[in-house]
C-alpha cells in the first residue's frame, strides 16, 4: 500500500527548529578511487575506514559527513539517465574565501565543472564525483542580502558566477 500526499487532509507539519541535514551516504563502486576525490580532492578527513568497504568522513573532526561504501555497489556502475536516486550532495562552505580556494583546487586538478550559478542567495559550482554522484559546493550570502520580493518572500533566481572573481579570492 503506497501512501499519497496529494490532497493533504490535515494542516502541513512544520519540522522541529535546529534540525539540519546530518550526513550523507554513498554507495561508490571502488573505495580508493572515492577516497581520491573526497578526501584528496574535495579534503574532508578521514574518521574511519573499514578496509576496502567503507570510509567515514569529514570536516572538523565531526564523525562523518560523508560515508562511502561498496556494501551493495563495488564494481558497479552509475544509474542511468531517467532513473531516480540522489540528484546531489551540497557542501556548504563558511565563507566565499573557501569556496574559492575549493575552487582553484578543482582547476588545479583539473576536475570537470558541471556548471557555476550565483543563485543570488549563494554562489554554487556543481560537479560530479568518481560514481557519478552530483556535488555541489557552495556558500550562502548572509541572509540580509537575500532577493525578496514586494512581500517580503524569497525570491530567488539564478544567473552565471563570475568565476574570474570568485577565484581572485582564492588567497
Amino acid at each position: 500500500m503506497s501512501a499519497t500526499l496529494d490532497t493533504p487532509t490535515t494542516a502541513a507539519r512544520s519540522v522541529t527548529a535546529g534540525v539540519r541535514i546530518g550526513h550523507v551516504h554513498l554507495k561508490v563502486a571502488d573505495l580508493d578511487r572515492s577516497l581520491a576525490f573526497w578526501r584528496d580532492l574535495i579534503g574532508l578527513e578521514v574518521q574511519q575506514r573499514m578496509g576496502d568497504q567503507a570510509a567515514f568522513l569529514s570536516a572538523d573532526g565531526y564523525h562523518h559527513h560523508i560515508a562511502l561504501n561498496t556494501w551493495e555497489s563495488a564494481g558497479g556502475s552509475p544509474p542511468g539517465l531517467g532513473t531516480t536516486g540522489l540528484y546531489h550532495v551540497a557542501l556548504l562552505y563558511p565563507d566565499r574565501a573557501s569556496l574559492a580556494q575549493a575552487l582553484n583546487a578543482l582547476v588545479a586538478a583539473n576536475w570537470p565543472l558541471e556548471g557555476a550559478s550565483d543563485h543570488c542567495v549563494s554562489e554554487a559550482l556543481y560537479l560530479r564525483d568518481p560514481d557519478g554522484n552530483g556535488v555541489e559546493l557552495y556558500r550562502d550570502r548572509d541572509r540580509a542580502e537575500w532577493p525578496r520580493d514586494a512581500t517580503g518572500k524569497l525570491a530567488m533566481f539564478t544567473k552565471r558566477l563570475d568565476m574570474p572573481a570568485l577565484l581572485a579570492e582564492a588567497g
